[in-house]
């Protein structure tokens, strides 16, 4: 059996002049189409070994074609070096075809750093992780999403009014993310992290895929041990794409990772 562990599904292999290869796992996807945030840190991870930077604080990706499952190429060029953070391109590819542009900002995170000021960042919630209830591998839709058999993802319980076809229509889910290795979060891993939930939007209307056409991430620290809290709201569904924005907190209580993101969607 291959080994779907984060650290395993996103490993990169160097091929020289920035290049590397990687695998696609297809058990981290949904529908069969691979989760834009797992795809995002497997480039982080290239961009990893070629920045003079440990830790990627920023990330800002457009999607241009799903990959399948399978062989894909990463294609990583430093833009600028500096001494507190550098840029970088980074391109994932498949069989030629260009399936994401990004750029990611790195530096060095601080573990022993505390907010300043943090009165805009919104209430995590008190729901516990154990009181959450954790999502099962298919979709109410009858959606495939092998991915939740590879983390345990549990929502708060008025979040799951979806699930029995009564959304509670505040476009608005909490709950937990855990990694099924108990291994930590890492800055990688909360790169995927702002992009696991299910789509907000199914806590206003049931819908099938919802694809990422954008993604910006931001890491804001180094998180603590543990499973991570998550908050992730719709904002708007116009003319068939809609914005979501995700906070996540470690098991502390400290904000480590923020995302927004434009995907498409189909309503009835």
């Amino acid at each position: 059996m291959r080994d779907a562990s984060f650290d395993a599904v996103t490993a990169v292999r160097p091929l020289g002049d920035g290049r590397f290869a990687a695998d696609v796992h297809p058990d981290w996807t949904i529908g069969g189409k691979p989760n834009g945030g797992y795809l995002l840190a497997l480039l982080g991870r290239a961009v990893g070994a070629v920045s003079p930077h440990p830790h990627p604080i920023a990330a800002s990706a457009h999607f241009l074609h799903s990959p399948e499952p399978g062989l894909v190429e990463a294609r990583i060029e430093v833009l600028r070096a500096g001494r507190s953070a550098s840029q970088l391109r980074a391109q994932l590819g498949q069989e030629g075809r260009p399936c994401i542009e990004a750029l990611f900002t790195t530096s060095r995170l601080d573990p022993d750093t505390k907010p300043h000021w943090e009165a805009g960042v919104p209430d995590p919630g008190l729901e516990r992780f154990d009181d959450c209830i954790r999502i099962p591998a298919a979709g109410p839709n009858g959606l495939p999403v092998t991915i939740m058999e590879q983390v345990d993802l549990r929502l708060a319980a008025d979040s799951l009014g979806f699930a029995a076809g009564r959304p509670s229509g505040r476009g608005e889910l909490r709950g937990w993310l855990g990694l099924l290795d108990d291994s930590p979060f890492d800055p990688l891993s909360l790169i995927y992290a702002v992009d696991a939930f299910p789509p907000a939007t199914f806590d206003v209307e049931l819908s099938g895929w919802v694809p990422t056409l954008e993604l910006t991430v931001y890491v804001r620290a180094l998180p603590a041990p543990g499973p991570v809290q998550v908050r992730h709201e719709a904002h708007l569904i116009d003319g068939q794409r809609v914005d979501e924005a995700c906070w996540v907190w470690d098991s502390t209580g400290r904000l480590v990772a923020q995302g927004t993101q434009l995907a498409g969607i189909r309503l009835g």
